[in-house]
């Protein structure tokens, strides 16, 4: 059994390292970029006055970073070749989400917008996976462009995990579908042009069938935003979205009538195990930077770095991140040589178990600091703002345990009982 990275990846790395140093670490000293990043970031991020949503300026910085990462290769690099990608593995990219995350805040990789030099594209995959020749004609390049933007409406006021229960619904008019119902936590709708909104078209509350997906243009009459929620992690996209009476014709539905819920589960499903890795590299930078400042840190006439009190909690996420880190690539490796819901049980336990890790690494990075910890002046805080939310979102913990629970005892999965 051989556990060694190719060859091919260390280069991989070793290149991408280079493109960063050169094109946007440079991008991100210049004309004072460093405020979106420093003590400054959650402020600078965040429009105050138009609802808490992101800056214009800060979201231009990204765009400006996603021009220079295609430019070079790399932005596209885990997408199939057809769309102007590399055909990275999973693999790849648990180890690429890995490196950026470990390397800190930055912009070569800011996850509270899941930006990132080398991007994550679950509605792309997709539409690639679901979508109508003529769909993904009409929104792949642009969608990687940004010149259209489509969000994810799935999470409701009443229901988020219970997705099968959703309340919004779908009736036929013709060739045409109305749709009627709330969206909760809708990511992106600041900017969106468009919106996959699922809602249940036939069956009965709870039935996994009858859910459907439709492509919504968010300036459809009826498709309204009516504000956006402001989290623990600012600035905020996720909108509060009404649909009365929302007309749209047949070519709307992706994928097929009444097997919407496959399309959501496969674009949790690509973000689990990115996460997961991005999790691992976030709690190793946490666990790294404390023990550098232990080593400086003195206390008492020693160093930090003497005390035991210091030193096992830290040993003790130092290990947990080396279990999770071999999960994590293990699972990934699978993923590309096996049908994803055969190990779909895998990717939760990554999931799941990494989030927490990194939630804890953050805090002990805090209490290591001491009051600086405390500070916005270290990044522990926004490391752990931001990794919060994913013990909640896409699956919260409890169902990825669920979902472990299910293969475990043969209620779900390839061992499923009659």
């Amino acid at each position: 059994m051989d556990f060694e990275l190719p060859a091919e990846l260390h280069r991989l790395l070793a290149e991408l390292d280079e493109f960063i140093d050169a094109e946007i670490t440079p991008l991100e000293h210049q004309n004072d970029n460093e405020r979106f990043f420093d003590h400054r970031r959650e402020f600078a991020r965040t429009d105050i006055a138009r609802g808490g949503i992101p800056n214009p300026e800060w979201e231009e910085l990204l765009e400006e970073m996603f021009r220079r990462a295609d430019r070079a290769g790399w932005l596209r690099y885990g997408l199939p070749k057809e769309v102007g990608g590399s055909g990275g593995s999973n693999l790849d990219m648990a180890v690429i989400r890995e490196h950026l995350a470990a390397k800190g805040l930055g912009l070569h990789n800011d996850l509270q917008n899941e930006a990132s030099v080398v991007g994550n594209f679950p509605l792309v995959h997709m539409f690639l996976e679901f979508g109508t020749a003529e769909q993904r004609e009409e929104f792949l390049e642009p969608m990687l462009t940004r010149a259209k933007r489509v969000a994810f409406g799935l999470t409701e006021p009443g229901h988020g995990s219970d997705a099968t229960w959703l309340e919004t619904t779908a009736v036929q008019d013709g060739s045409d579908w109305i749709l009627n119902g709330q969206k909760r936590f809708n990511t992106g709708l600041h900017t969106a042009t468009h919106d996959v909104i699922f809602a249940r078209t036939s069956g009965d509350a709870g039935s996994a069938r009858g859910i459907t997906a439709f492509i919504v243009p968010t300036d459809a009459p009826g498709f309204s935003v009516d504000f956006h929620w402001w989290t623990l992690n600012m600035p905020t996209d996720h909108a509060e979205v009404s649909l009365r009476d929302v007309r749209v014709p047949a070519t709307a539905v992706l994928g097929e009538v009444g097997e919407g819920l496959a399309l959501a589960q496969h674009f949790v499903h690509e973000n689990r195990i990115r996460q997961a890795a991005s999790g691992v590299g976030a709690a190793q930078y946490c666990i790294d930077r404390s023990v550098d400042y232990a080593r400086e840190r003195v206390a008492f006439g020693r160093p930090l770095a003497d005390r035991q009190a210091i030193q096992w909690p830290l040993v003790e996420l130092h290990t947990e991140a080396e279990l999770v880190r071999t999960l994590v690539r293990k699972t990934a490796w699978e993923l590309d040589r096996a049908p994803a819901l055969r190990i779909s049980d895998k990717v939760s336990m990554c999931n799941y178990r990494a989030n927490r890790l990194v939630c804890d690494a953050a805090d002990r990075a805090m209490q290591v600091h001491g009051g600086l910890g405390y500070t916005r002046h270290t990044p522990f805080e926004h490391i752990y703002r931001h990794h919060r939310r994913y013990r909640i979102t896409e699956g919260s913990e409890e169902i990825q345990m669920r979902k472990v629970a299910g293969y475990l005892f043969g209620f779900a999965g390839p061992r499923k009982r009659a």
